[in-house]
C-alpha cells in the first residue's frame, strides 16, 4: 500500500509484538500503550512477559509465544484478538543473536538463529497478513538489524538471518503491494540490550537505547515508512558504500571499527549470562529468548 502524507493515529489499534519482555519489544510496547493503543505482549519466557506487561500498565496483555513453533504462534494470534480484537499491528522482533568466528559456530547454534531470526518472521507474517488482507487494514513491522544490509565478519551467521529477513520482507511487500496493508522493515545498529553485551561501539555510530528504537518504530506506524534505519545516518553510509569497489568497504570496516566491536564481544564475561539464557532455551526445546537488537 502506497504511503500517505497523512499521519495514522496509533491510539485503537491492536499491536501485537513477539519478544516483548525485554530490550526493544518492552520499550516498543510502552511507547505504543502511552499513544493509546491494545498491545500484546508475546514471549517464550512467560514470567518476564507477565511481568513487562503489569509494569507499562492498563490496555497491556502477555501471552506465551515461542516463534519457531508455528502453533505457539498461531496460538498467540488467537489469544491476542479473543481478548484485544483483531490485530492490526503485527511487530515481529524476537531474535537472538550469537557471536563467533564463522569456522567455529556449532551446527546447533546456526539452526538455533535460522530458527528464531527468520522461521519466527515467516510464521508471523503468514498467519496475520490473511486477516489483516481480509479486514482491509494492517501493518507488518520486522525488526531487522543494519546486519541485514551490511556484511560483519565475527557475526556471519546472524548477519545472514537479517538479511533473509530483509530479503524476505521486500519480496512479501512486492507480491501484496496492491493490498491494503502496509511494511516497515527496521534495521538499528547496536543497541544497548542484553543481545549485544560486551560487544564495543563503531566509530561515528553511537550505541543507541532500546527507546530510540521504538520511536522509530511509532514513527513508521504513523508515516507507513518503509524502510527505517536507526540512526537515519546509516542510509547514506550504506548507499556510499555500495556504490564502491569492494576493496573500499573492506577497508570502511576499519574506519567504522564495526569488525573490532563484534570480536571484542566474541569472548566477552559480560555475555555469559546471555549466551545460558538461550542455551537453556534451546536445550528445553524452545528456541529463543525474546529479545533483539
Amino acid at each position: 500500500m502506497a504511503r500517505s502524507s497523512e499521519v495514522r493515529p496509533i491510539a485503537g489499534r491492536v499491536v501485537a509484538i513477539s519478544g516483548a519482555g525485554r530490550g526493544i519489544g518492552k520499550a516498543t510496547a510502552r511507547s505504543l500503550a502511552r499513544r493509546g493503543a491494545r498491545v500484546a505482549i508475546g514471549d517464550l519466557d512467560v514470567d518476564v512477559a507477565e511481568a513487562a506487561a503489569k509494569e507499562i500498565g492498563e490496555g497491556v496483555i502477555a501471552l506465551p509465544l515461542d516463534v519457531t513453533d508455528r502453533d505457539s504462534f498461531r496460538d498467540f494470534v488467537a489469544g491476542v484478538e479473543e481478548q484485544l480484537g483483531p490485530i492490526d499491528v503485527m511487530v515481529n522482533n524476537a531474535g537472538i543473536m550469537v557471536l563467533s568466528e564463522f569456522l567455529d559456530e556449532p551446527p546447533e547454534s546456526i539452526e538455533r538463529q535460522f530458527a528464531v531470526n527468520v522461521m519466527g518472521v515467516v510464521n508471523g507474517m503468514q498467519l496475520v497478513l490473511p486477516g489483516m488482507i481480509e479486514r482491509g487494514r494492517g501493518h507488518v513491522v520486522n525488526i531487522a538489524s543494519s546486519a541485514g544490509k551490511f556484511a560483519n565478519p565475527g557475526l556471519a551467521v546472524y548477519t545472514g538471518t537479517k538479511h533473509a529477513v530483509v530479503g524476505i520482507t521486500d519480496a512479501v511487500r512486492a507480491e501484496l503491494r496492491n493490498a491494503p496493508v502496509d511494511f516497515s522493515v527496521v534495521m538499528p545498529a547496536i543497541v544497548e540490550t542484553e543481545l549485544s553485551s560486551g560487544m564495543g561501539s563503531t566509530a561515528g555510530v553511537k550505541v543507541l537505547k532500546p527507546e530510540e528504537i521504538a520511536d522509530a518504530i511509532v514513527e513508521a506506524l504513523e508515516t507507513g515508512r518503509y524502510h527505517v534505519w536507526v540512526p537515519k545516518s546509516l542510509s547514506p553510509i550504506h548507499k556510499t558504500l555500495n556504490a564502491l569497489p569492494l576493496s573500499f568497504s573492506d577497508r570502511a570496516m576499519g574506519i567504522f571499527k564495526s569488525e573490532q566491536a563484534i570480536r571484542k564481544g566474541i569472548d566477552a564475561p559480560e555475555r555469559a549470562e546471555y549466551q545460558a539464557r538461550i542455551e537453556k532455551a534451546a536445550g528445553a526445546g524452545q528456541l529463543g529468548p525474546g529479545e533483539e537488537a
